[in-house]
């Protein structure tokens, strides 16, 4: 095992002292132009990488940050970015932090409107938002920036805001993808229904009209000539979703293809199974448990990823060593995306104890 870079070691063959070293590496000055390239030579050389957890044991103070998303029900999206958060936590052990978790509602613009009100009216070091209405979103965080909170993004992020960093997969290019991978196995000229979540306050959720731009952008540059049919749907009264989903059959019993562009594919995909209605192609979102499941039994033909957990672990990593050693942090930071299939599925052994 290679032996560990101690700062005394990096001191020795820069031929300055311990002290220097660590005021070169926590950027707190009063090092002369020949010690800190001296300094910074031995780190390139050696690879060195700052232990955060045994340099953070030295400062007294205690940060507070808060999280605000969207609900997170287990085995769904954001529950995986909420794990994320957690393992960057436990990760940095040792820096003195409490964390404070609020949620709301995302099919609901009044519980976010209350849960953004009250975190505007508290005292915190940093935030982290999982922006769902633009208008909110963009409120809360004028009023973070007018204290001076920074704050970072996951999920999406909001035009005319300044967080530090955000970490999100292109919600537009998801659009293309997915009408690019619906147009290709259907015919061209029928007809393409788009589930849609029925919303208190009536807006769509960010994420929701950049993916719908690019889909609908893609068709029009491609020439793909399709009817867009929209599926309602319900999270807050799921007994409506039998009737919702009869009632568009019923109308419409010509559709090859559906694209769902939120995480709740599998609510087409159960109905269209009990119905055994079998000819429908599907594109859908998220890797959550019953996506997984619907992958598997071939309900689902793509299922696209964007990474939730990474997207929480490096939002909270930033936001850590950001408030610590007041680091330089890259604000742009896109995803990747994982276009999953039945046959592919089982390489993401995270998923192997779904049954079927």
């Amino acid at each position: 095992m290679r032996k560990k870079i101690r700062i005394k070691d990096i001191a020795e063959m820069a031929g300055v002292s311990a002290g220097t070293v660590d005021r070169v590496l926590h950027n707190r000055g009063n090092v002369s132009e020949p010690a800190r390239l001296a300094v910074e030579k031995v780190l390139e050389k050696v690879n060195y990488k700052p232990n955060i957890h045994v340099s953070a044991l030295s400062l007294k103070r205690r940060y507070n940050i808060v999280v605000a998303t969207p609900e997170a029900s287990h085995g769904e999206y954001w529950e995986s970015i909420h794990n994320g958060i957690r393992h960057a936590i436990e990760e940095y052990e040792n820096i003195k932090m409490e964390s404070l978790i609020l949620t709301y509602n995302q099919y609901d613009i009044y519980s976010c409107k209350k849960v953004f009100k009250e975190i505007s009216e508290m005292d915190m070091d940093a935030l982290i938002v999982g922006p769902t209405f633009n208008e909110e979103t963009a409120t809360l965080c004028k009023k973070m920036d007018a204290k001076e909170i920074p704050y970072v993004f996951v999920d999406s992020t909001i035009d005319n805001t300044s967080p530090i960093a955000f970490f999100t997969s292109d919600h537009y290019m998801i659009g293309c993808l997915m009408a690019k991978l619906i147009t290709s196995i259907i015919p061209n000229n029928t007809n393409i229904g788009i589930l849609q979540a029925v919303r208190t306050g009536d807006k769509s959720a960010n994420s929701t009209i950049q993916r719908k731009k690019g889909f609908t952008d893609f068709l029009a540059k491609n020439n793909c000539f399709h009817n867009i049919l929209n599926i309602p749907f319900s999270v807050s009264e799921p007994e409506k979703n039998e009737i919702y989903l009869a009632r568009f059959f019923s109308k419409h019993d010509n559709v090859p293809g559906i694209v769902v562009m939120n995480s709740r594919g599998s609510i087409v995909s159960d109905y269209l199974l009990r119905n055994n209605i079998n000819r429908v192609k599907m594109i859908c979102m998220d890797l959550t448990s019953p996506n997984i499941e619907a992958l598997k039994k071939g309900q689902i033909d793509f299922l696209i990823g964007q990474e939730p957990e990474y997207q929480g672990f490096c939002a909270m990593k930033t936001l850590l060593e950001y408030l610590t050693f007041k680091k330089p942090v890259n604000k742009e930071n896109y995803v990747q995306l994982d276009i999953l299939t039945k046959e592919t599925i089982d390489y993401y052994k995270k998923f192997n104890n779904i049954v079927y």
